[in-house]
């Protein structure tokens, strides 16, 4: 028997979903994207999805496309596809962009020469795109929502299939940790640990597997990091700190949460200079007080308690800070 928390929201999205299927049904030709520079969610999403439809449609021709991750290719998910343009150009196609609030952060633009579009995804709805949208942003992540809907559809969901989509759910949702995480978030995870996952070996072995030279990456942080008057704790990762630590940008923000259980520090951010973009990568996240808001401020967004923005220069740093410190300064 399903939780109520799930059956709840395969009853208020009852329709939408049926609109989803009948889509797949339809198209033979079917890509599913994602956001650039993907994190847990985005990747376990858009994994699990594929496998999920690769099982239960075999007839079916599916692709995945975006970038491959710095760390977690081959590691945890498989590489990406490279499809040329004659491919999007010629073939009607269904696509499925999951976990991308906007299409700018759409990983791969090609999406627009789709068909059909559908939209499901846990950030605030600025920009509905597509044909169909499906965003619950009080859910902790874009994974919990895409199992919830196929479970809903009765099909096959295979033990490599849950592994991806229990990444997802354990990477945006800080392994159960952030207040995101509600009943609906367990009753998924517990559905989806019922295929048999292993959850030290098939999952988090892969997804915080370490090396020497990561660990001087974290001694770095802890030496070099501060913490302004209203508890904002930060580090800045310039490029020749990044070539010197073996890193690149897309790494900057992995050691953010080591502040995330001090007691005196409110909010902590990376700040990680990004020489491709010529701009810094700003990740922010907060215990209890919603800093979106201020990650709006610097062209960026996201969810109340993890967002993330940019600087066009670091002498913007200060006032980064300044608009975090009115936060928690009364």
């Amino acid at each position: 028997m399903l939780d109520k928390a799930i059956k709840k929201l395969i009853k208020d999205e009852r329709v939408s979903y049926k609109k989803v299927y009948n889509a797949i049904k339809k198209y033979d030709k079917i890509v599913i994207f994602r956001h650039e520079v993907p994190d847990f969610d985005a990747l376990g999403s858009q994994m699990g999805f594929y496998i999920w439809l690769k099982d239960n449609f075999p007839h079916k021709e599916i692709h995945l496309t975006g970038e491959n991750h710095v760390t977690l290719t081959n590691r945890l998910y498989p590489e990406m596809e490279t499809i040329n343009d004659k491919w999007f150009n010629e073939n009607r196609f269904l696509a499925i962009v999951l976990d991308t609030g906007n299409s700018k952060r759409i990983s791969d633009q090609r999406f627009q020469k789709a068909d059909f579009i559908i939209k499901i995804d846990h950030h605030p709805n600025h920009e509905p795109y597509g044909n169909v949208v499906i965003v619950h942003e009080e859910l902790a992540s874009c994974a919990e929502l895409v199992a919830n809907m196929l479970i809903s559809f009765h099909k096959k969901m295979s033990k490599e299939a849950a592994k991806y989509f229990y990444s997802g759910i354990a990477g945006d949702s800080g392994r159960f940790l952030y207040n995101s995480t509600s009943s609906h978030t367990f009753a998924i995870s517990k559905l989806l640990l019922e295929t048999g996952i292993d959850l030290s070996r098939d999952v988090y072995q892969k997804m915080y597997q370490k090396n020497i030279d990561d660990l001087k990456v974290t001694a770095y942080v802890l030496n070099n990091f501060k913490v302004s008057k209203g508890g904002v704790a930060y580090y800045v990762l310039p490029d020749d700190i990044q070539k010197s630590l073996k890193i690149t940008a897309e790494r900057g923000k992995e050691n953010v949460n080591l502040f995330a259980n001090v007691e005196g520090i409110n909010a902590w951010c990376s700040i990680t200079q990004d020489t491709k973009k010529d701009e810094w990568r700003v990740s922010i996240r907060s215990k209890e007080i919603p800093i979106n808001g201020v990650a709006s401020m610097f062209g960026g967004g996201g969810h109340e308690q993890a967002a993330g923005g940019k600087l066009k220069d670091i002498a913007e740093l200060d006032s980064l800070i300044n608009e975090l410190d009115k936060l928690f300064i009364k």
